[in-house]
């Protein structure tokens, strides 16, 4: 019989396997530390993530989002700190012993085994009877509405609908706990987009919980109950969307999830998202309460339904805005370029950010060396 790929769970009798606490955290992660050479991957960090919850681990490649996964699932031993699932330490334990389950973005799939072959294949190994395992396998097929695929070769079926029996075969297990590493990146970009509402779809209906690893924004964005955005090992912020896109703890959450304007006045540095920045002619005026400064149109990008625009502030720093296409043309806008403006904004639209550490100030140098080499 051949072993299955990309997916793990919990042997009967197993430590893991054991009723979890009441009350505890469906992953719990205390000072967790691991090193690759002189590189530090993880930083010693501590998460707890709730049960039944949307997690998503969001970060640039390099910032330890996939080895924190991959310590949870046990498929990489930490130097230090410990794991543990439903309240139960499962830090020594082989992944065979964690409930939980991984979907990576290769799929691995049988390629000769059938739908529903693939997708009972954990629970054949775990010696489940035949009636109950096509019974379940065929009950997760219509979960991710697929029902009538189940005799079809995976050779036979589009990358979304790959990615659908590959998240069947995770969830038939039942298991405490499922890892998501970056699922979507072999999709095209309306699949993904779709795939991500199916995602959300499915995890309410079975109550599982996901813990999503992504460098996409968007995903994470779109998916999460909550997020943690990591850089170099460590926690830059942890929150709601809400929390993380409204109010970015740190110049470098602010850059990373979307666009986000930073700039300097009075000796305090605030970021302002582009979105809420308000375009007007030179001399019209601007709504009550707006703070309000010129500055000339030094680029316009059309996006489709809005544009971007780059502008350069007469009193320093550069601002990027963006506009609805509702009723301007797009040759319009385009022509817009070298135009002096005004620009506006709410004073509660911003949010102060501190200086940054030494450390994110010496990273940043070594980000921007690579850039331009």
């Amino acid at each position: 019989m051949p072993e299955a790929p990309a997916s793990t769970s919990a042997a009967p009798g197993s430590d893991s396997s054991r009723s979890s606490e009441a009350g505890a955290p469906a992953v719990g992660l205390r000072a967790v530390r691991k090193t690759y050479g002189s590189v530090e991957a993880v930083a010693g960090v501590d998460l707890d993530i709730a049960r039944g919850e949307f997690f998503t681990m969001l970060g640039p490649s390099g910032s330890g989002k996939t080895t924190l996964l991959r310590v949870i699932a046990g498929f990489v031993a930490a130097d230090s700190g410990a794991v543990s699932l439903g309240g139960v330490d499962v830090t020594r334990q082989p992944p065979y012993a964690r409930n939980v389950n991984t979907v990576f973005q290769d799929y691995a799939l049988f390629p000769h085994m059938n739908v529903l072959e693939n997708v009972e294949y954990g629970l054949r190994v775990k010696r489940v009877g035949r009636a109950e395992r096509r019974q379940r396998a065929q009950a997760a097929l219509e979960m991710v509405r697929l029902p009538e695929h189940g005799s079809r070769k995976p050779a036979e079926l589009s990358g979304g609908q790959r990615q659908r029996v590959a998240l069947a075969r995770a969830i038939v297990n039942e298991p405490e706990v499922l890892l998501l590493d970056e699922p979507l990146g072999a999709l095209d970009l309306k699949l993904r987009q779709e795939m991500q509402l199916e995602l959300k779809r499915i995890q309410r209906e079975v109550g599982i919980t996901f813990v999503f690893v992504t460098h996409d924004q968007e995903e994470a964005l779109t998916m999460s109950d909550r997020l943690v955005v990591l850089n170099a090992g460590q926690i830059e912020q942890l929150g709601t969307p809400i929390e993380v896109y409204e109010r970015p703890a740190s110049e470098f959450v602010a850059g990373f999830i979307g666009v986000s304007n930073l700039l300097e006045r009075g000796g305090k540095r605030f970021t302002i998202r582009p979105e809420k920045i308000r375009l007007a002619k030179e001399g019209e005026p601007a709504p009550a309460g707006h703070h309000v400064e010129g500055g000339r149109i030094h680029d316009v990008v059309y996006l489709g339904m809005v544009n971007r625009y780059v502008i350069e502030l007469d009193a320093g720093g550069t601002l990027i805005a963006v506009s609805q296409n509702r009723e301007t043309a797009a040759a319009d806008a385009l022509e817009a370029r070298g135009r002096h403006v005004a620009v506006s904004w709410r004073d509660d639209q911003t949010f102060a950010i501190a200086e940054p550490s030494a450390v994110e100030q010496t990273m940043k140098q070594s980000n921007e060396g690579v850039v331009g080499q």
